[in-house]
């Protein structure tokens, strides 16, 4: 019994060793390069799918700062500024926006805090869960078309076309940010 214990040790350090590169891959870089997507193959998902970026409808401009909150504008004087609501219902968060289902949105995400941020677009349920993950796998690497994470200082975007009516959210998953108030509504109608 004695003997088996290093042979264990051994064998749970060495998966240990094997699984940490895809338990500290997150770190405060970033997620990497974002990959190409072949938009004929976009997964439909409950809130929409990868957009076409030349065939954007509207730019919306979504700011994230140490506050723990979104701030979105429309892009131009042009553009839909109700579409942006700055929180006057009740309830309503200034990063709350409203799209036209089939519309297709490049969001151009700026962090002006001095912590790593990220939006990622989904729906409560499977926000709250990738939260739960994020706070038990911190440094876990993710990347994906309806994601945008962004460095101190720096900007990212996503461009995402709403094939579906209802409410959906985008929130900041880092760790603890969207408990603190990161966390804003997307109204498709």
């Amino acid at each position: 019994m004695y003997q088996a214990r290093p042979v264990l040790a051994a064998v749970t350090a060495a998966t240990l060793m094997l699984l940490a590169p895809a338990a500290f891959g997150h770190g405060d870089d970033g997620h990497g390069k974002p990959k190409a997507v072949d938009y004929s193959k976009a997964e439909e998902m409950p809130f929409g799918r990868a957009g076409q970026p030349k065939k954007v409808d509207r730019t919306i401009r979504v700011g994230m700062d140490d506050t723990m909150h979104f701030f979105a504008t429309a892009a131009a004087p042009r553009e839909r500024a109700s579409d942006a609501r700055m929180g006057g219902a009740p309830h309503a968060m200034s990063g709350d926006i409203v799209v036209k289902r089939g519309e297709t949105v490049r969001f151009v995400v700026h962090n002006d805090g001095k912590v790593m941020h990220e939006m990622v677009i989904g729906s409560l349920k499977d926000l709250q869960e990738h939260a739960e993950l994020m706070r038990r796998f911190p440094n876990m690497e993710h990347d994906a078309p309806h994601m945008a994470h962004v460095a101190p200082g720096k900007r990212g975007e996503v461009v995402w076309q709403f094939t579906r009516a209802g409410e959906f959210h985008y929130a900041c998953l880092m760790p603890g940010h969207m408990e603190a108030g990161m966390i804003s509504k997307i109204t498709v109608k």
